[in-house]
């Protein structure tokens, strides 16, 4: 299934949402109540939290004749999770073309990763899969893109092994972790600043359920203003989302609703020559088959 958040274009109401054509969605707690459920869907944390109940709820709805859709031209899709619980994990490094592009523009001569290198971007970074991104040249001009596949984990844990992993997640969406590259650098080498600001965490359009994907051979590409910057295939991850999901949690507990994006390929715009960024009036296109495609101006703030 493809699970959404949206607006009705005449309120401020978020509602959950099972993507059923290009232009239909269906109200999955209208749905719910019709049929006197007691289980909570009212939000998409509450239908993780939920798991293979709500999940058997919502299969019932989709394939059911007497549901009837939300058409939409009179919605708004946002990001599946507007307001994740806490920071979204984030995976640096974990294509080797990119691990490779980044030590050439840097001059690094650095070794390849034993250890997955993690950060996060906060939770206000977090934005829908067409809202503007904010732009201020009095923050910063380094604005720059990053396609990557995301993880959204349905069962919490602790020490997970790699063989158990894969239990652990809900389903999967689209980021682009945007990146304001010299913030990013400023700070001591730490990342999470140039990577938080409001708008820098395009997520969407849906989250498609893990029954319904295999996240291991996924068409990977990200569009500046219809030029192609990024293109690759999740098969070259360098670290697997077991590996991924097993090292985060060691000693951490990670919880249902959680988010991991597990890292971009080559050709972000720092490693290209002369560097490339993007400017208000762009149009940032992130695309993963078989879940969906985002499309965010770039704007002023």
């Amino acid at each position: 299934m493809k699970l959404v958040t949206y607006q009705m274009l005449n309120s401020h109401e978020l509602r959950t949402g099972i993507w059923v054509s290009k232009y239909e969605v269906i109200d999955v707690a209208a749905e719910a109540a019709a049929r006197q459920s007691q289980l909570n869907v009212t939000t998409m944390l509450d239908v993780i939290d939920g798991g293979a109940e709500t999940l058997a709820l919502l299969a019932e709805i989709k394939n059911s004749p007497k549901t009837t859709p939300v058409l939409l031209n009179s919605a708004l899709l946002k990001a599946p999770i507007p307001r994740p619980r806490k920071n979204v994990f984030c995976v640096g490094w974990n294509y080797l073309d990119h691990f490779s592009e980044g030590a050439a523009s840097m001059q690094d001569s650095r070794e390849l990763p034993q250890w997955p290198v993690f950060f996060s971007k906060a939770s206000t970074a977090v934005t829908g899969p067409y809202d503007a991104i904010p732009f201020n040249a009095n923050v910063s001009t380094q604005l720059d893109w990053e396609v990557e596949l995301g993880v959204v984990l349905g069962k919490a844990g602790k020490n997970i092994t790699e063989a158990d992993a894969m239990s652990h997640v809900f389903g999967y969406t689209v980021i682009n972790d945007v990146t304001w590259r010299d913030i990013q650098r400023r700070h001591g080498g730490q990342w999470d600043k140039g990577k938080s600001l409001d708008g820098t965490c395009p997520m969407g359009p849906c989250i498609v359920t893990a029954d319904a994907l295999d996240p291991n051979d996924l068409h990977v590409e990200c569009r500046v203003s219809n030029v192609v910057k990024q293109q690759s295939n999740t098969k070259h991850l360098y670290f697997k989302i077991p590996r991924l999901i097993r090292d985060l949690s060691l000693g951490q507990t990670l919880e249902a609703g959680d988010i991991i994006s597990t890292g971009t390929p080559e050709g972000v715009g720092f490693a290209r020559k002369p560097p490339e960024w993007m400017r208000p009036g762009d149009l940032l296109e992130t695309e993963i088959r078989g879940i969906g495609v985002m499309r965010n101006p770039v704007g002023q703030m």
